[in-house]
C-alpha cells in the first residue's frame, strides 16, 4: 500500500459526507467540484471500496463510508482547532470581521470611528464579501450575516432586524395578477439588493419554497437606487421601512402585502464557540450597543 497519507482525499471525503454534496464540499474547501470528485475516486481506488451512493439529490454514505466518517469528522475538527490556536499566537489586538459589502458600506464602516475612540489599540480588519466562509479556515473572528439565524456548530446572536417593505409602483401591478400572499410576488420582476439575498430570505421566512426567480432581476448596491427603480415600475423591491414611508404617502409606491415582519429575518453576529479573546468580546459588546441605539 502507498505509504503516503492521503490527507487531502480524506478531507474531501469528510466534507462531502458532511454536506451530502460535492458542490457544497468544493465551496467549503475552496476548490472545484471536479477536484473533489477526483480525490474521492483516488481514495476509493486506493482502498478498493465504494464510499458513496450517488443520486441526483444527494451523496449518501455506504456502510464503509459510515464506518469511517465519525472518526474523520472529529479528527479534522481537532486539526482545525489546532490551526486556529496557532493563528491566534501572533495576532496582536486585532479583530477580523466578515460581512456583506452593502452592510459594511452603509452601516458598519461609518460607525467604526466610535469603536476606535473607545479602543484605539485594537485593529479592525474587514472582509467585505457575500461568499460562503469557514470561520476557522479563513481566520475570521466575527461574521455579520443577514439570514434566519440557522448556523450549525456556531454561536449566533441577533444584532438587528431592519423592517423591509415589499413595494412597487402602482402602475406595475395588474388586476389579473393580484398579490395576496408572499409567493405571488414571484409573478412579477423582482429588484434585488447587491447580494441577491433579501428576496430568498424574506420568502423563506414566510415558508415559501423558492426557485431561481427569487434571485433574478436587476441588482442595486444602494437602497436609494433600488427605491428609484421600483418607482420607475421596473419591479417589486424590498425597501427599508424608513425609506419607503414617504414615497408610499405620496402615492409613488404601494405596499404590495401587509404582513407581520418575520422576526427571525435579521442580521446576526456569528462566532466560533471557543473564540473568547477579549478583543472579540469588546467588539461584540460595542456593536450590540450601536444596534440598540437604533431601536431607542
Amino acid at each position: 500500500m502507498n505509504p503516503v497519507f492521503p490527507l487531502l482525499a480524506l478531507r474531501a471525503f469528510t466534507e462531502v459526507a458532511k454536506h451530502q454534496s460535492i458542490k457544497l464540499a468544493a465551496e467549503s474547501m475552496g476548490v472545484t467540484s471536479g477536484a473533489v470528485s477526483q480525490q474521492i475516486r483516488l481514495i476509493e481506488e486506493r482502498f478498493n471500496v465504494q464510499l458513496f451512493i450517488r443520486s441526483r439529490i444527494k451523496m449518501e454514505l455506504t456502510d464503509a463510508g459510515q464506518q469511517i466518517f465519525p472518526t474523520l469528522l472529529i479528527a479534522f475538527e481537532q486539526i482545525e482547532n489546532a490551526m486556529h490556536t496557532l493563528a491566534q499566537v501572533n495576532i496582536h489586538k486585532s479583530v477580523r470581521i466578515s460581512t456583506m459589502p452593502s452592510f459594511a458600506a452603509s452601516w458598519l464602516i461609518p460607525r467604526l470611528g466610535n469603536f476606535k475612540q473607545l479602543y484605539p489599540e485594537i485593529e479592525i480588519h474587514i472582509d467585505a464579501s457575500s461568499h460562503l466562509i469557514n470561520l476557522q479556515r479563513d481566520n475570521i473572528d466575527v461574521a455579520i450575516r443577514h439570514g434566519l439565524g440557522d448556523y450549525p456548530n456556531l454561536v449566533s446572536e441577533p444584532l438587528m432586524a431592519p423592517v423591509l417593505l415589499p413595494v412597487a409602483s402602482p402602475a406595475l401591478l395588474k388586476p389579473n395578477q393580484p398579490i395576496l400572499k408572499p409567493e405571488d410576488c414571484l409573478q412579477y420582476p423582482l429588484l434585488q439588493d447587491s447580494d441577491r439575498a433579501d428576496w430568498s430570505l424574506w420568502l423563506n421566512a414566510h415558508d415559501v419554497i423558492t426557485d431561481d426567480r427569487a434571485e433574478q432581476g436587476s441588482a442595486f448596491g444602494d437602497d436609494y437606487l433600488l427605491m428609484k427603480a421600483a418607482i420607475a415600475g421596473q419591479g417589486i423591491a424590498l425597501i427599508p421601512q424608513e425609506y419607503a414611508l414617504d414615497e408610499i404617502a405620496e402615492g409613488k409606491l404601494v405596499k404590495v402585502l401587509d404582513l407581520p415582519w418575520p422576526t427571525q429575518f435579521a442580521y446576526y453576529l456569528v462566532t466560533l464557540p471557543h473564540n473568547q479573546r477579549k478583543e472579540v468580546r469588546y467588539f461584540m459588546q460595542w456593536i450590540l450597543s450601536e444596534a440598540e441605539k437604533m431601536q431607542i
